[in-house]
């Protein structure tokens, strides 16, 4: 893979001053009967992790009602969500069974870069939605001049670009730093955070400027999506009827919940005050981020969206024998 590749690449860059060439990750250390709980639990909602985004990729590929711009980002956000949990969870469900089971520098830096650029992707990427409701209900009449495909298209790629991008700046200054022991990780992934407390030298700088791309891919998306919804919320209030105004707030409810989700756990664990163990909350609100949200996007939008509902049922009939 091409982030696999430069994620090595860097490695290289600063590999003459580092000793370590494997990390062990701590994960979550409890008894083995309860290790072994939590990896059916978290296999079982892996699983639905995969189907239910599978399935939204599956049903906005094959039908041609959700070939619009809305469903074409929800795509991406479900592709984003699949890769998000295949990178942290299978290796997350294989400490659970073989606690001492090590990870290479390679793999751990790699595995950091991935996270990254799906964690920030996804923030850009739920901008883009709310910017698109904004567009659908505050301008309706000009909907299909402004997000034309090639728009869309852009739109899409410039997330997955900027995405790419930040997670390049965390990268460049973490690489070079020297990694001479310990080799445990206080985390059930390589966290970037958690990767930089094991560098030999003091890592305040990476610390503030890790801090600073999450400051800037977090609050900035918020604001651009909170001056969206303010704007749809004053245009669906001037609408007539009431079937109108409910129709209007029906088609971001499902938006809103994921941005709740998404941006509600991220800030907390990135930008708000710390209390307590913090390095134990991140972990708890990480493994929230990482293995619950991915599960829950396609829940809401399948249980709050009549059209893709409506396309699931079409599916499921057309496969029934007549």
């Amino acid at each position: 893979m091409v982030f696999s590749f430069l994620a090595v690449s860097l490695w290289k860059m600063g590999g003459n001053q580092t000793s370590v060439t494997e990390f062990l990750l701590v994960g979550f250390p409890l008894s083995p009967r309860m290790q072994l709980l939590l990896f059916g639990l978290f296999s079982l909602l892996f699983a639905f992790t995969l189907l239910g985004n599978g399935v939204i990729l599956g049903l906005i590929s094959l039908d041609s009602r959700l070939h619009t711009p809305m469903y074409f980002f929800l795509s991406q956000l479900a592709t984003v969500d699949i890769a998000y949990a295949c990178n942290t969870v299978p290796q997350m469900l294989v400490n659970l069974l073989s606690p001492a089971q090590p990870i290479s520098f390679a793999g751990c830096m790699t595995q950091t870069f991935l996270f990254l650029i799906f964690a920030l992707t996804e923030c850009l990427l739920l901008m883009v939605m709310s910017y698109d409701r904004y567009v659908a209900i505050c301008l309706p009449l000009r909907y299909s001049t402004i997000m034309s495909w090639s728009v869309c298209i852009a739109l899409a790629v410039a997330s997955w670009t900027s995405g790419v991008l930040l997670s390049l700046v965390d990268m460049v200054l973490l690489l070079p730093l020297p990694f001479c022991g310990p080799q445990k990780v206080s985390h059930f992934f390589c966290e970037i955070l958690a990767v930089l407390k094991l560098a030999c030298v003091d890592t305040h700088f990476n610390e503030v400027v890790v801090v600073a791309v999450a400051t800037l891919g977090l609050v900035g998306p918020v604001s651009a999506i909170v001056v969206s919804y303010g704007h749809i919320v004053w245009a669906a209030l001037k609408i007539q009827s009431a079937e109108g105004r409910r129709k209007a707030f029906s088609t971001c409810s499902s938006h809103l919940c994921v941005v709740g989700l998404f941006y509600g756990t991220a800030m907390i664990i990135y930008v708000g005050p710390q209390h307590g163990d913090p390095q134990e909350q991140k972990k708890y609100l990480l493994l929230f981020h990482s293995l619950f949200n991915p599960m829950l996007n396609p829940l809401i939008y399948s249980l709050r969206n009549r059209e893709v509902k409506a396309a699931l049922r079409r599916r499921l009939g057309k496969g029934r024998p007549s």
